[in-house]
């Protein structure tokens, strides 16, 4: 067993860990990267539709092509890419422990980034009764059959949920010459993004069935239809709406679930409502020197939120490993040994905390440190869809922001609001996130 030491340590190599990893390695020295699969990219080398990129390279790319221009980046520095490395467990002291080609290794890290993204929600998890067929997939799944394995998942295809890797692929489906039946969607309301559903749906005659989910698989060695019903208001099936929709395919695009088994393992406390773990306004969890960004920290709409979000936490990662290391510099000094005086190093504080309130579902992050970073980015999601909502954001009797003119929200898209250090300057209460209908 291999033992190698790190400032920073990425585990993920999609675009949350590449970015995190290139903004880490400007002011720290050794970073390394530890990705599973056999490339860099992650997810967006399956993603070979357009539409990435308009925010962070101010053009428009397709998923592979915006992944390369991370890849490329990362290949001029002298950042350590380990590929097909598996990491096994991470501790809490920064112990990163994987599988690779050469055995097994132990990173030693100052400091970790998470960022191993996230998985889509299986037919299991969402208790679809009915027999066990083949051709019943995901939609990522499918996706990743026809864009890199040149595979044909089925001749006449439903789409169980409205997210926007479902609403893709009815498009590329179409495009292919499959037939897409419809798709079927549980709430009232679309979730992905305004334009996938008009450029993959509305261009192409596929029918969009809100209120109504798929209560039946039917079919033995191959999928023959699916029973779809409408639901009420409490989501339950209607007895009397059934109906039969004959298909060979069922794509499940019912959500996403951060990957956070590392995390637990590590102790790092999640989130209930995201999935992903609690993090203060440098991104860093309730473990000293374990950061997350990405989707393994909460579902995004965008990878170029993505990309932001993990430079902030690469930032971050690199200036906790300069802070501390001074520390143990200075403690080494009178006496103390470089080890026992970083173990000794933890949190300045718990930091103040932010709570949803209203109809905001989420909010990231969970705590302000303030000596840790006087600002704060402060995210959030609605839980429905708001058609005129007013934005509130206080501490205490003190308005940090009010946004008085309404405005819609809707759950499909993260809001996010800039506090800076002068609005933050001095607060000690709480951190209301409240949206009001108006």
């Amino acid at each position: 067993m291999r033992s190698l030491q790190y400032d920073v340590v990425v585990i993920g190599g999609g675009p949350a860990g590449l970015a995190a990893a290139l903004k880490a390695r400007e002011k720290a020295e050794k970073v390394a990267v530890l990705e599973r699969n056999d490339e860099l990219g992650g997810i967006l080398n399956q993603c070979i539709h357009s539409g990435f990129g308009l925010h962070v390279f101010k053009e428009e790319l397709t998923g592979p092509e915006y992944a390369q221009r991370y890849v490329d980046m990362v290949a001029d520095t002298d950042i350590a890419c380990y590929l097909d490395t598996m990491v096994i467990d991470v501790t809490a002291d920064k112990q990163v422990i994987a599988m690779s080609p050469e055995g097994m290794i132990v990173f030693e890290a100052a400091a970790v980034v998470l960022a191993m993204g996230c998985r889509e929600r299986t037919r299991g998890q969402i208790r679809i009764p009915g027999t066990r067929p083949a051709g019943v997939f995901t939609a990522g799944l499918a996706q990743r059959y026809m864009n890199l394995e040149n595979f044909r998942p089925g001749n006449r295809v439903v789409i169980l949920g409205s997210g926007d890797i479902g609403l893709i692929m009815a498009r590329r489906l179409t495009l292919e010459g499959i037939k897409v039946a419809g798709v079927y969607e549980v709430m009232p309301y679309a979730n992905g993004l305004l334009r996938n559903i008009k450029n993959c749906l509305d261009d192409f005659g596929i029918p969009l069935h809100l209120s109504t989910t798929v209560t039946k698989i039917i079919g033995q060695k191959r999928l023959q239809a699916v029973e779809v019903s409408a639901v009420d208001e409490n989501l339950k099936p209607i007895p009397g709406t059934e109906e039969v929709i004959p298909c060979d395919t069922l794509l499940l695009s019912v959500g996403l679930i951060p990957e956070n088994e590392l995390s637990k393992q590590a102790g790092v406390e999640l989130n209930p409502v995201t999935n992903g773990p609690r993090v203060d306004n440098t991104l860093e969890t309730s473990v000293p020197g374990i950061f997350a960004c990405g989707n393994v920290l909460h579902v995004h709409d965008l990878v170029d939120q993505v990309t932001k979000e993990a430079e902030d936490a690469g930032a971050y990662a690199a200036e906790y490993v300069i802070k501390h290391a001074g520390q143990a510099a200075d403690k080494d000094e009178a006496g103390q040994g470089l080890v026992e005086a970083s173990d000794r190093s933890g949190k300045e504080d718990a930091g103040i905390p932010v709570k949803a309130e209203g109809l905001v579902r989420y909010t990231v992050p969970s705590t302000i440190c303030l000596d840790k970073a006087g600002s704060a980015r402060i995210k959030f999601r609605v839980g429905r869809p708001v058609e005129s909502g007013r934005l509130l954001i206080k501490s205490g009797d003190k308005v940090l922001f009010d946004r008085k003119k309404a405005m819609k929200y809707v759950p499909s898209i993260m809001e996010q609001i800039n506090l800076t250090a002068k609005l933050l300057d001095g607060i000690t209460e709480p951190v209301t996130v409240t949206v009001e209908e108006v």
